[in-house]
């Protein structure tokens, strides 16, 4: 993966919960250098789908490629240190400082990572060095998630998984973090699959956008071609939820 932006390619994937089928024979082909969202309600398999990327979900069929090899020869934890996940929950580690919980993907492989680089991670997060020491109740929310960013770039990954990364966010923190995240996709040559329920946050950040509905793809479109009609019904039922927004507050201007 060093040094590009990688390809994925999923090949009839399936995966089975008990009586439920989260992901149902998905075949997709991801484009080194891509900034895809996964949308749909809750319970449509989108963060499902984006766990076996990393292997945190094992499918029961199918297959995933990176760059055209098999994921699955590689050991979970060796293929999770060359990809950058940003948890729903941010998951810091609350014993931990900002710069233990930065660096704990490159030390868990024997690496410690030099003050100089946790200061790096923080400016591309637009954060100051004099965070490094902070313990994380001392951090707001927002502050917490761009360490979780920050924590993702460790390693230098070329692939960043992201699932539901701002909800949690106030909307001003969300945006701006959002925008962060997109020109850091730009600046770092990243190939970006983001999970998010929010359409109004995929049509803005993603230059492709995936449409789940009962475990299956049922929308592939641009921003720009869902904004058009485009997409079907399901697609077109979250696009209608910002748009009437966007049209209820022009109403609202004097």
């Amino acid at each position: 993966m060093a040094g590009t932006a990688p390809r994925i390619s999923l090949e009839h994937l399936g995966k089975r919960f008990g009586n439920t089928l989260a992901v149902d024979d998905v075949s997709l082909e991801i484009a080194g250098g891509s900034f895809l969202a996964l949308v749909g309600a809750s319970g449509s398999g989108k963060s499902t789908l984006l766990k076996t990327i990393n292997r945190l979900v094992e499918p029961d069929n199918g297959s995933i490629l990176i760059d055209g090899t098999d994921i699955c020869r590689a050991l979970p934890h060796e293929l999770r240190r060359r990809i950058g996940y940003v948890f729903q929950g941010i998951g810091l580690f609350p014993h931990m400082d900002v710069k233990e919980n930065i660096g704990i993907g490159p030390r868990l492989s024997g690496q410690r990572l030099p003050a100089a680089r946790i200061a790096e991670l923080l400016e591309l997060v637009e954060l100051d060095a004099t965070f490094a020491a902070r313990m994380p109740h001392e951090l707001s929310g927002g502050q917490r998630q761009r360490i979780g960013v920050a924590r993702a770039l460790a390693g230098d990954p070329h692939l960043l998984l992201m699932d539901e990364p701002f909800g949690a966010l106030d909307p001003v923190t969300r945006a701006a973090l959002g925008k962060r995240v997109q020109d850091l996709h730009r600046q770092l040559g990243l190939t970006t699959v983001m999970v998010t329920h929010d359409m109004a946050e995929a049509l803005l950040l993603a230059d492709r956008v995936l449409v789940m509905d009962a475990g299956r793809i049922v929308a592939d479109c641009t921003p720009g071609e869902l904004l058009a009609g485009e997409g079907g019904d399901v697609a077109q039922n979250l696009v209608a939820v910002p748009r009437e927004q966007a049209k209820a507050l022009a109403g609202l201007t004097p």
